[in-house]
């Protein structure tokens, strides 16, 4: 297994599992390098704050307690019992650099801490991805990298979820991560990264245009990685959760997780 340098996070806000019925080519190649699961699970209640916040900090809602209003409002504590993934990754590898660039600026502000120099960047989603790519042209030497993108959910809530309207914002969202994974490879450092793809929630499930139920159209959501000692063009085996993205972006750094994380890794992710 060749080692991992770094970990880059695409976030599809919205996108359920929705994916499979749009047409996607950018994550097409990435579902047939790497392992993927079409019927992983995102926490309850299935909104965005609550679901970022458990895959960035290995826990569920009920611990790290954020919400889109506080995650609006207030920084995250620096002190928390839950740490999220990037203090994690700043604690053990004091000069790792660290960027967040999302769409939803909450996530930057709200979810992952002020005081660890993360580079953040807020901006809409068809200036975003353009941003990201320069990002790690310029920072190839970067250890850890999340990139949300929003089309699905602002279609979603527009137009109803998995309807022809949303999976144009799929496919314009795939579009937008093809420039992301260009960056990646012409900076030379795609062989070495593991790139994970996933969605924060679906909708649709108790009204068209809206997603916080336990409707599974608005828990099941998509999620894969690939890159070094992932297996190619595999399906992810047994039950995943959202949380358990944190556990495998730390464990794929070689760095210890918090005893009190939620999360777990996946049997048989990481190949021997």
């Amino acid at each position: 297994m060749g080692k991992i340098e770094r970990v880059f996070i695409i976030g599809w806000d919205g996108a359920g599992n929705f994916v499979r019925a749009a047409h996607t080519p950018n994550l097409d190649r990435l579902i047939s390098s790497g392992t993927f699961a079409f019927n992983a699970q995102t926490v309850s209640p299935t909104i965005s704050a609550q679901c970022w916040g458990a895959l960035l900090h290995g826990v569920g809602p009920d611990k790290h307690g954020l919400t889109n209003e506080r995650a609006s409002e207030f920084t995250y504590p620096d002190d928390s019992m839950y740490p999220s993934i990037f203090r994690i990754v700043h604690n053990g590898i004091p000069d790792a650099k660290m960027a967040a660039f999302s769409v939803w600026n909450p996530i930057n502000h709200g979810i992952i801490e002020s005081s660890i120099g993360v580079h953040k960047v807020a901006m809409n989603d068809r200036e975003l991805p353009l941003a990201a790519a320069a990002y790690i042209r310029e920072n190839p030497d970067l250890k850890l990298m999340f990139i949300g993108l929003d089309l699905p959910d602002a279609a979603g809530h527009q137009y109803g979820y998995n309807t022809p309207e949303q999976l144009q914002a799929i496919e314009e969202t795939d579009a937008h991560t093809g420039i992301i994974l260009r960056a990646i490879e012409e900076s030379g450092i795609f062989e070495d990264s593991l790139i994970i793809v996933v969605s924060d929630h679906g909708g649709g499930g108790e009204h068209p245009q809206q997603h916080g139920s336990d409707h599974p159209s608005d828990k099941t959501i998509f999620w894969g990685c690939a890159g070094p000692g992932i297996q190619q063009g595999a399906s992810l085996q047994g039950d995943f959760f959202i949380t358990d993205t944190a556990e495998v972006v730390i464990r794929a750094l070689g760095l210890d997780t918090p005893d009190n994380w939620e999360a777990k890794l996946p049997e048989g992710l990481f190949q021997v």
